[in-house]
């Protein structure tokens, strides 16, 4: 029945459909029954209805986004065929469904609902089997009354009349309410006291606030009933409607918990109408690495296209921001070694024909400056040029006499210090040029059927190839301080590597580093496996990520 009456309203809040009601309802009707009213009734019914509309409307003003991540610990699946598990949520008249997937102990399904909250905020969770026969696998109850609107919650809700336990992240949003926020920006000073180390020596998690005050957008294309999105990494937010202009205003707060210094902040604008709903895409979006806030500042970043290399569409489209950012300098180096949290919605992977073509030419590129430095060696060992190599020879010699083990991080440090002396004028952010569209060719004929039975092959080796140019990239960016913060810390690294094997001879060093790795499984049992330096370099952004955070500096 509230599907109805909601279904009802919000046809009777058209203007089109209330155009097209008047004069064929009331009219029609009138002229029907042989008699003539005058405007003043028909304006009188039509505002009855818009009261009623209005009534209806304001039923609900919350949205509630529900991302289904996986569960754990569930019964073992019997061996009687196959087994698929679904998941179903019902928060007030609202019914959805997952999708299934094959039933084991610890299923995932990574999938987002959106629900609309009315009155009732009690959801009800289940979980079934479906096999040869339904099976319920349990169920829950979640107060949604409990839980802080405008921040996502991460949350493992243990099944009630089952096994197992379910993990979902939600988060409330104010989507319909125009008034704006009381709060204000957290003071700086505040933020720095309640972070320090000293304050709370055992919460290691939680790095550092980012509060944000999201203002308003300017340069809009036509005039959209534009919401906005802020995103970093699981926590997402959602904006109010504000109406429709091509210069909305917000004037919305939010705060974020920062789990990972090297994150980025998303902003993406979107317009709430009927047409674009079903597309999802979004007018305009921004990407601003946590690093680079300047606290305080109402700054203007000009909104980037789909694949955010050029400005989107309008006259000259921007969002105005305020943001606040505290962190934690020890917590947050801590955390560069620490598995890399898994974003829980992600595009599914596809082939891209250019990125095999631009991986391709990476390779070709290194290959051929491999065949050089290759005929240059050859010519240093065969005594060409006769001076050169005697220099050659014996500068060698008298690195190697000299040479000690505690050298090596110091020799390390070269390049930083020749960046930090010679280049750090430059801009941090080297542009990089576009790369050059890729025809693909379209005649099924030819080669549609190469192409799907190849398909999987060349996601895996397009994933192998890229991976191997951007982590090439991230250690050419560290050294040239496209992070700076970064490019420090792994100066300090080096510098207290440095220090130690001056002080620690080397074979004692390797004993204790054989002894760490054995040991690790029995001094830390529940440990997340992962390599500390591939987890560092992850934090350094490859040259594609540098292109898509470069500011489009625009006026305010």
């Amino acid at each position: 029945m509230d599907s109805l009456l909601t279904n009802t309203a919000t046809e009777w809040q058209s203007p089109r459909n209330v155009g097209l009601w008047r004069p064929s309802s009331i009219i029609s009707l009138d002229k029907g029954n042989g008699s003539t009213r005058s405007n003043s009734i028909i304006d009188t019914t039509v505002s009855k209805i818009k009261d009623k509309v209005k009534k209806l409307d304001r039923r609900w003003d919350t949205v509630v986004i529900l991302v289904l991540v996986e569960a754990k610990c569930l019964p073992p699946v019997p061996n009687d065929g196959s087994h698929n598990l679904y998941c179903k949520f019902r928060l007030g008249s609202e019914t959805f469904r997952s999708k299934t997937v094959p039933s084991n102990q610890n299923p995932k399904w990574n999938q987002r609902f959106r629900f609309h909250l009315y009155q009732n905020s009690v959801l009800k969770i289940s979980l079934t089997d479906k096999g040869k026969m339904k099976n319920f696998m349990g169920s829950c109850i979640l107060d949604l009354s409990e839980y802080e609107k405008e921040r996502t919650h991460e949350i493992w809700q243990p099944l009630d009349d089952g096994y197992g336990t379910i993990h979902i992240s939600v988060t409330m949003c104010a989507i319909r309410s125009m008034e704006t926020s009381n709060n204000c920006l957290m003071d700086l000073r505040d933020c720095v006291k309640s972070h320090k180390i000293l304050n709370n020596p055992c919460e290691w998690t939680v790095v550092g606030i980012l509060n944000v005050k999201v203002i308003g957008a300017k340069g809009l294309t036509s005039k959209p009933n534009a919401y906005c999105t802020l995103e970093i990494d699981n926590e997402r937010v959602e904006t109010n409607r504000a109406g429709t202009s091509a210069e909305p205003v917000w004037n919305k707060y939010y705060d974020f918990k920062i789990y990972d210094i090297t994150s980025t902040l998303d902003i993406k604008i979107y317009d709430s109408s009927l047409k674009n709903a079903f597309l999802n895409e979004s007018i305009g979006k921004v990407s601003i690495p946590l690093l680079r806030i300047n606290n305080g500042m109402i700054r203007s970043y000009a909104l980037k296209d789909k694949k955010k290399r050029n400005n989107a569409e309008g006259n000259c489209p921007r969002i105005q921001v305020q943001m606040s950012l505290a962190w934690n300098p020890v917590k947050a180096t801590v955390k560069l070694f620490q598995a890399k949290e898994l974003k829980h919605i992600k595009k599914p992977p596809k082939v891209d024909l250019a990125l095999i073509y631009n991986n391709t030419k990476v390779i070709a590129d290194l290959l051929t400056l491999t065949v050089e430095l290759n005929e240059y060696y050859k010519q240093v060992f065969e005594w060409d040029d006769r001076e050169y190599s005697f220099g050659t020879l014996v500068g060698w010699l008298v690195f190697c006499y000299y040479l000690r083990l505690w050298n090596i991080p110091l020799l390390l440090l070269l390049p930083f210090l020749y960046q930090m002396i010679f280049c750090r004028h430059r801009d941090n952010v080297r542009i990089v040029q576009d790369c050059a569209n890729y025809d693909e060719n379209k005649d099924e004929k030819t080669v549609g059927g190469r192409i799907q039975e190849i398909q999987k092959m060349s996601i895996i080796i397009t994933n192998g190839i890229d991976f191997i140019r951007s982590y090439v990239e991230r250690l050419f960016n560290l050294v040239t301080f496209k992070v700076p913060f970064l490019s420090i810390v792994a100066m300090v690294l080096l510098l207290a590597a440095s220090a130690g094997l001056y002080f620690v001879p080397f074979n004692y060093f390797l004993m204790s580093l054989g002894i760490y790795k054995f040991g690790r499984k029995y001094l830390n049992p529940d440990r997340v496996l992962n390599n500390g330096l591939i987890d560092f370099l992850s934090r350094v952004p490859d040259n594609d990520i540098l292109v898509t955070s470069v500011y489009l500096y625009t006026s305010a």
